[in-house]
């Protein structure tokens, strides 16, 4: 049995509880149904007195950096010390393939480290010349107070890390609600590493429950001045809309539609290659997973052939055999979501390239031809292994194409002259565009974010320390100062 199997309880205040709700929540393997642990779900009270104990301890964290270096630094080392059996928590609790895992495992690592280098960018105190005579002007950047953290069930270790990691390190205390599926690599396992790391009491917390069970207090507590949220665009939207009216600041990430364009004088080969995996990496449930792929004319029956044939080498099953790439979806009501996309566009007569079954919770690949890009199949976030393929009539057409979507977070395009290619790059209206790569990228020293439909706010440092902090003007009147009346 993995160790962290064990770890069912919420992390409140220093201690490892059970919730009080009266209800219970079973996490189960994703690919074969086998239950990993049962959790106690936390009531609102809980919750409500979670809030309360960051709001206490938040002083003295935000004024104690040494201590904050040398939290992050023994989790860090939790990390490293545990590696193994965080890959194999990953795999068995959320479904990830052996390199999806060893992926998220880096990538958790990476944006801890990254953020012991903006300890001491908070309190930071620089000086600008005033207009008045005899007056200094500070600029103080001072840790915003308590930061609310929800996390999706896709990235789960890794997405809540992106937001606690750096809302530490810059001395604002945290209270985090992982997605219950996932919840001891998004939940437990954190408190663990920050447990063991030494964090006082009230820092860090984290809470096992439903929205059901405590409404909207992650956003609407009074104590709360940054909710960050990872996850669909409908939920995203609520929560911008509460936050907004109570003007606390937001930090969404949300449902992506993201295009994967290959241009006239691409590199065929590559951009097979890349498309397959920024497509499949996670049974494609990744918020800036390839979801359209859009191929000049020229291009598209050669792309098409060898696509599909590389896909149909791609293993698929149990996720424990390291040679998966292809794992289960992560419960029903996403399997029945994924079936009906099909459903729907074979209904429509819509060409099929690669016909998918479901195995178990597994399912294999599906590939569609010559889809419309205004069609249902197109313009919908898929979120699983489900690919419609695109033929544009001009490099134009394939990049009016791509920004043809309600979404705006991650894109790619592959193209032999890069200057031009550039140029494409900064007409197309997402947050993120990678030339001559496929669209999954995040990197700690990058601004990662969306734009339209796909959420506020950046991610990656320094863009992140602005996001999480506040900045203060305090001027000094070093001298008596002459009034007009």
């Amino acid at each position: 049995m993995n160790q962290f199997t064990t770890l069912n309880k919420s992390y409140i205040n220093g201690q490892w509880v059970d919730g009080d709700s009266g209800k219970n929540f079973d996490i189960t393997n994703p690919f074969d149904d086998t239950l990993l642990a049962t959790i106690q779900m936390a009531s609102k009270e809980q919750v409500n007195q979670s809030f309360e104990n960051a709001h206490k301890a938040q002083k003295e964290w935000g004024k104690s950096p040494d201590l904050r270096r040398s939290v992050i630094e023994k989790a860090i080392s939790f990390f490293e010390s545990n590696k193994d059996e965080i890959i194999e928590l990953l795999i068995v609790e959320s479904g990830s393939s052996f390199i999806k895992a060893n992926v998220e495992y880096g990538s958790t690592v990476g944006v801890l480290q990254e953020a012991l280098t903006t300890i001491n960018q908070v309190h930071e105190v620089r000086t600008e010349q005033s207009v008045v005579p005899n007056k200094i002007n500070e600029i103080h950047r001072l840790p915003l107070g308590v930061v609310s953290s929800i996390a999706p069930f896709n990235f789960p270790l890794y997405l809540s890390m992106r937001t606690i990691a750096p809302a530490l390190a810059l001395g604002n205390t945290v209270v985090h609600k992982a997605d219950l599926q996932v919840s001891l690599s998004s939940g437990s396992l954190i408190a663990k590493a920050f447990e063991e790391g030494g964090i006082p009491a009230g820092v860090f917390q984290s809470v096992l429950t439903k929205t059901s069970i405590i409404g909207d207090m992650m956003v609407e507590h009074p104590v709360v001045r940054l909710v960050s949220f990872t996850g669909s665009t409908e939920v995203g939207r609520h929560i911008g809309t509460v936050a907004g009216g109570l003007f606390k600041r937001v930090a969404l990430e949300l449902g992506g539609n993201a295009p994967f364009v290959v241009l006239s004088d691409a590199d065929l080969d590559q951009a097979v290659k890349a498309a397959v995996f920024g497509k499949f990496l996670h049974q494609g449930q990744i918020c800036m997973i390839t979801n359209r792929i859009i191929v000049h004319e020229d291009l598209y029956d050669q792309f098409a052939e060898k696509f599909v044939e590389r896909v149909k080498s791609l293993k698929y099953g149990d996720p424990r055999n390291h040679e998966v790439i292809i794992g289960p979806i992560i419960n029903k009501k996403q399997i029945d979501f994924s079936l009906q996309n099909i459903s729907k566009a074979k209904a429509q007569g819509t060409e099929v390239l690669l016909n998918g079954e479901l195995i178990g919770n597994v399912l294999t690949p599906t590939i569609f031809g010559n889809v419309e890009n205004n069609s249902e199949l197109a313009q919908t976030e898929l979120f699983g292994p489900i690919v419609p393929l695109i033929k544009a009539s001009s490099d134009d057409e394939a990049i009016e194409f791509a920004n043809h979507t309600i979404y705006g977070l991650s894109s790619a395009i592959f193209a032999g002259d890069l200057d031009r290619a550039r140029e494409y790059a900064l007409h197309i209206e997402f947050g993120m565009t990678h030339l001559n790569d496929q669209t999954v990228n995040d990197e700690p020293r990058a601004p990662f974010g969306g734009m339209r439909d796909s959420g506020v706010g950046r991610f990656g440092n320094p863009w992140i320390v602005d996001e999480f902090t506040v900045t203060k003007w305090i001027s000094v009147q070093t001298k008596p100062r002459e009034y007009p009346f």
